[in-house]
């Protein structure tokens, strides 16, 4: 049972939900980003989601892209991410995992990434574009380490396929809230709700939604439907700042902002 699995049983005896904070590896540097990760967990953030700079973007909007050029153009490495997150994992009371692309899984090699991750104490990984019929291999890699590997359904997603991508999903499911790409937004599907609850009738996987969630008011409307929310381009706007403002003040304006969230939870 990986860490994320026990995560989700003791949140769902104690009948709480998780909320999951995103981030970029590397914006503005590493050590802003361990900074960033301790400081979100202080605030009581359940696990946290480390971005690996892609240099094709697959759902990301515009904060988040520019997110990662921002790190790429710096010529960080999935090597000096993985050393800071082994620097970082064993001080934080919470697991981490990341969002990378199976591009960069693939060109590292399945079975190496995955041993690497681990050893830098990540308890698993989001993998946007893979698709659930090419999934096999990365899947069974993951089953055997015990390391969570969480795959998306979109609103567009056919209830079949949804099915099919629930039963591949381990630690949670990553349930997109809206179609298009990330990033803030007023408002979300009223169709939202009943899209999870039917699944949630479908799967005992938990389910987590993300995209466009960025408000207290987003939090409170959908926290009865899922097991957890996640929250990135709002956070990675408020990092962004922190080339040109004090970082302790940038720390304490996430912290404060996670804060404000995990008490509409």
């Amino acid at each position: 049972m990986s860490a994320i699995d026990q995560l989700f049983q003791r949140l769902k005896a104690q009948h709480q939900k998780a909320l999951m904070p995103f981030i970029t590896a590397g914006d503005p540097d590493l050590d802003f980003t361990a900074d960033v990760l301790a400081e979100l967990v202080r605030r009581g953030a359940h696990l946290c989601e480390v971005g690996i700079p892609y240099s094709d973007p697959i759902a990301d909007g515009p904060v988040i892209q520019a997110s990662y050029t921002r790190a790429l153009a710096r010529r960080i490495k999935l090597a000096e991410i993985f050393q800071m997150l082994g620097r970082t994992c064993p001080r934080l009371a919470a697991p981490l995992l990341t969002m990378v692309s199976y591009a960069v899984i693939h060109r590292h090699g399945l079975a190496r990434y995955v041993d690497e991750a681990q050893a830098a104490g990540l308890a698993g990984a989001i993998v946007p574009d893979l698709l659930v019929e090419e999934s096999a291999e990365l899947a069974g890699i993951c089953r055997a380490a015990d390391f969570s590997l969480i795959q998306l359904v979109t609103p567009t997603t056919p209830r079949e396929r949804a099915l099919r991508i629930a039963e591949n999903s381990t630690g949670f499911l990553y349930y997109v809230s809206v179609t298009g790409i990330t990033g803030e937004r007023t408002a979300l599907p009223q169709q939202l709700l009943d899209s999870v609850s039917w699944l949630r009738e479908q799967t005992a996987t938990p389910i987590c939604i993300g995209f466009g969630i960025s408000q207290p008011e987003h939090v409170r409307l959908l926290s009865p439907v899922a097991d957890g929310l996640i929250v990135g381009s709002a956070i990675v706007r408020r990092i962004a700042t922190a080339e040109n403002r004090p970082r302790a003040e940038v720390l304490r304006e996430v912290g404060e902002y996670v804060a404000a969230l995990l008490s509409a939870l």
